[in-house]
């Protein structure tokens, strides 16, 4: 059974015998701290680690080449070197301050949209469906040899807040939503539109299996948004994009990266179309609570929680028997729950990794 074969499977609560060996990658400071540990130092990347350990790799997944959001770039570039930091440009446009070497979080100095006549030209100058390049030219080849490969293929299916979220910062957008919401809808249905007609111009018979959503809009206690606001403004237009998927593709699964405490929007995402949670941050969402509350209608990937990996053995023990009920249920790929972080030690995820295998027996 291919890799493709065996992920489907799981995604329609059938047995695999095997579930997909998928974790989410690594901080920088974890591969160096790794390297310190036992990892060869010519393993660098994500994907150099995944594949050094025998995992399948969520991210080694390949993902159809177009690009339906921000395009062309910014260009990247450093703007003042502060000494121990650095004043940088990145390829969103964004200005903010971080230090040279540790993974401290950026002071945010300035975003590219903070007025209405910003995003007129962020708009035109990063968001036309029109620009060249969107579309690889060799998109269905390359998807007809991953197919071949036995790789499951996955499709951008984009983001509305999250991506606003990035270009305005939090408060700025927190503040249009309350004072400009006609300002707002009009972003995400300018977003909704691209996202439409790019994945329209893929070619007929190319072949994709699911899509993949990336939305962080919550923080530890629930959403940056009202769930009614959610509902008005988001709701429709995913339902619109998951719409057109399923009809133009068969796509029938749409997975979505959002961490943070996620219950309350959940429901919306469902009846959205957007049917698959990830990576299911354990510290504020429990993934037995979402199987529980949604059943069948809800599938799952992610939601081991990182701290047991920090703690040791004893606490990864704990952490993977209490997701076998889900992994026996169906629907659920056991991960970390994000970016496996630097305080974890390489022997203890190599035994995190040794002691999952053992439950992706049962899947």
């Amino acid at each position: 059974m291919t890799h493709r074969e065996r992920l489907l499977k799981v995604f329609r609560f059938e047995k695999v015998g095997m579930l997909p060996n998928y974790d989410f990658g690594y901080w920088g400071e974890t591969i160096e701290r790794w390297h310190k540990e036992g990892l060869p130092e010519d393993v660098r990347t994500n994907q150099d680690v995944e594949r050094y350990l025998g995992l399948e790799g969520y991210e080694l997944i390949p993902s159809l080449p177009i690009n339906i959001g921000l395009y062309p770039y910014f260009e990247e570039k450093v703007l003042e070197d502060k000494g121990d930091h650095l004043v940088v440009q990145d390829g969103a446009g964004v200005i903010y301050e971080k230090h040279k070497t540790s993974a401290s979080i950026p002071k945010y100095l300035k975003f590219p949209i903070e007025t209405r006549s910003d995003w007129e030209r962020f708009r035109d100058e990063h968001l036309d469906p029109d620009y060249p390049g969107r579309i690889d030219p060799d998109i269905r080849q390359k998807a007809e040899l991953w197919r071949k490969e036995g790789w499951p293929i996955k499709v951008n299916g984009g983001s509305l807040y999250g991506w606003l979220r990035d270009w305005m910062g939090v408060e700025n957008i927190s503040i249009a939503i309350m004072t400009e919401k006609a300002w707002v809808e009009e972003m995400m249905e300018h977003l909704t539109n691209l996202t439409l007609l790019v994945l329209e111009r893929i070619p007929e018979g190319t072949p994709v299996d699911y899509a993949h959503w990336w939305e962080d809009m919550c923080f530890n206690h629930g959403p940056l948004i009202s769930p009614k606001l959610f509902e008005e403004l988001m709701v429709p237009r995913y339902k619109r994009i998951t719409d057109f998927l399923r009809e133009r593709f068969g796509i029938t699964v749409s997975v979505l990266d959002c961490d943070g405490q996620i219950y309350q929007l959940v429901p919306g995402w469902l009846r959205g179309g957007i049917n698959c949670m990830f990576p299911i941050e354990a510290a504020h969402t429990d993934p037995l609570v979402l199987r529980e509350r949604h059943g069948h209608q809800v599938l799952l990937i992610g939601g081991v929680d990182k701290r047991a990996l920090i703690a040791g053995k004893e606490a990864i023990d704990r952490e993977l028997e209490r997701l076998i009920p889900l992994v026996e249920d169906g629907g659920y790929i056991p991960t970390v729950d994000h970016r496996v972080p630097p305080d974890v030690s390489f022997e203890n995820y190599c035994y995190y990794l040794e002691k999952k295998k053992d439950i992706l027996k049962l899947g």
